[in-house]
């Protein structure tokens, strides 16, 4: 290894499964007609981890990943709006995690496995009710 070999060659990176799950939970998110993701106990979980101060949200809830050294996989559970087909909701959200994932990172998505837990009918409000009955 000398002067001439190309920077790229002159050490080693590895990336965090938690960045991969970063990428791909922001990915999911963007793609309309997602409401949430994460099943009903993640998402339980979640709320109370919301409502303590310093908690702040989960970007990687209901997202799990496996890291390789050149290639990812990763595990979806979303909740899709009422009125979406979920299958083109799936196909988009698989599409644009693929892409931001690949592109940020460099490694190869060799699948993402999307789980719909749920629907969220319009007059359900939030899943989550983050205040409690007694005041």
């Amino acid at each position: 290894m000398g002067p001439d070999t190309a920077p790229a060659a002159r050490g080693r990176t590895t990336i965090a499964d938690g960045v991969v799950a970063k990428i791909a939970g922001m990915a999911a998110r963007e793609v309309p007609g997602i409401h949430a993701l994460g099943g009903g106990i993640a998402r339980t979980m979640g709320a109370v981890r919301d409502m303590v101060p310093g908690g702040g949200t989960s970007v990687t809830r209901g997202v799990k990943v496996e890291v390789g050294e050149r290639q990812s996989a990763i595990d979806l559970s979303l909740v899709v709006e009422y009125g979406y087909a979920i299958t083109d909701v799936a196909a988009e959200v698989r599409e644009n995690v693929i892409a931001a994932v690949e592109r940020m990172t460099g490694l190869e998505v060799v699948e993402v496995n999307i789980a719909v837990n749920d629907v969220h009918l319009p007059d359900e409000g939030e899943d989550e009710d983050t205040e409690g009955r007694v005041q």
